[in-house]
């Protein structure tokens, strides 16, 4: 009987943690995507205060019921697929972006740990950690996993044969592919001087208080980080990819009903993943033992949103040669030589 024990322990254990991040993947996917939706009308809300309008007023007190009218309008919205698309390429890409966004999510801390307590059914006692997936190389598997995520605008705008879906999938591939050697590189100078990829280890490493944040020691790279972050999930000014008054909607011209939906979740998703790794990596992160360590993380997370769109309501679009100029005569050389730097005073 004891050598049963023994051996049944793992295995049971394995089991309470599995059960533990399929809740917590389960609640990243409600929780982002209700954040998601609301991300819209807060977007809306910011932009009609700055340009001294009143945004959505009709549908419920201060139109905060237009994110469930715009939901229905989506789930019952006609689905149409152009006659000449690749309809299945067509059909999988909005799946590509809106899964990818959530699979980054999952290696970021998001929320606190807490355990179920011992009088639920079922699931009592179940430990839910903070991270689903708490893998050692987190940074490189989260921006790896948003890379992967421009396969979907992609695919989207050349399977759907018109010339604006063809224009937007093109801009994809030079604005995404681009600006993730920025991205690399700006977050590269605080991985050396942290000696991990793990966002737990960002994390501990800031744990001094506000004078132990990277930003201080890395204000450069912050900033490069910030730039190439906007470019990453398709923001103004560095929004090419559906530019209207150049390319209609670009990739998603041809798209409705919930697969149009299913971009912009993506994109929001990725807004707030962004918004989390520029916190965790530069602003002191979350105190995992405090309720308002974690209080504290929402605020920055908050900022880093509000900041995306008051940058939205501030600044024009650029042009794709201004872009491409800026990536490749601007923000890299300035990132190569953060990195250099970065190493000789480590040396020294």
């Amino acid at each position: 009987m004891e050598i049963t024990l023994v051996e049944t322990l793992p295995q049971a254990i394995h089991e309470v943690t599995a059960v533990g991040v399929i809740i917590k993947a389960v609640i990243i996917l409600a929780v982002i995507s209700a954040i998601a939706g609301f991300g819209t009308y807060v977007e809306r809300k910011v932009l009609a205060f700055m340009q001294r309008r009143l945004g959505p007023m009709h549908v419920g007190p201060y139109g905060l019921l237009q994110i469930a009218a715009d939901g229905i309008k989506l789930f019952t919205k006609e689905d149409i697929i152009p006659q000449n698309a690749n309809k299945f390429i067509f059909m999988v890409a909005p799946i590509i972006t809106a899964a990818t966004a959530f699979i980054a999510l999952s290696a970021v801390p998001v929320f606190p740990d807490f355990t179920i307590p011992e009088f639920v059914p079922l699931l009592g006692g179940v430990f839910v950690p903070s991270i689903a997936s708490d893998i050692n190389v987190g940074v490189l598997f989260v921006l790896g996993m948003m890379a992967a995520g421009l396969y979907g605008p992609l695919l989207a705008g050349m399977s759907q044969a018109n010339k604006w879906g063809i224009i937007g999938s093109a801009r994809t591939a030079i604005q995404f592919l681009s600006y993730e050697v920025v991205t690399g590189l700006s977050i590269l100078a605080p991985i050396m001087l942290v000696g991990s990829l793990s966002f737990v280890d960002f994390n501990n490493a800031q744990s001094g208080g506000i004078t132990s944040w990277l930003i201080w020691q890395q204000p450069v790279a912050f900033v490069l980080f910030l730039i190439a972050g906007f470019a990453e999930t398709n923001r103004t000014p560095f929004d090419l990819l559906e530019h209207e008054a150049e390319v209609v909607s670009g990739y998603a011209t041809e798209y409705s009903g919930m697969r149009w939906g299913m971009f912009f979740i993506g994109e929001y998703a990725n807004m707030i993943t962004v918004a989390i790794i520029a916190s965790i990596v530069f602003l002191g992160g979350y105190d995992a033992d405090c309720t308002l360590g974690w209080l504290f993380i929402i605020l920055k997370i908050a900022f880093f949103f509000f900041l995306m769109l008051w940058v939205r309501a501030s600044w024009p679009h650029v042009r794709p040669d201004q872009l491409m100029w800026l990536c490749w005569k601007v923000l890299m050389p300035i990132a190569v030589v953060n990195i250099v730097i970065t190493a000789i005073v480590m040396m020294v």
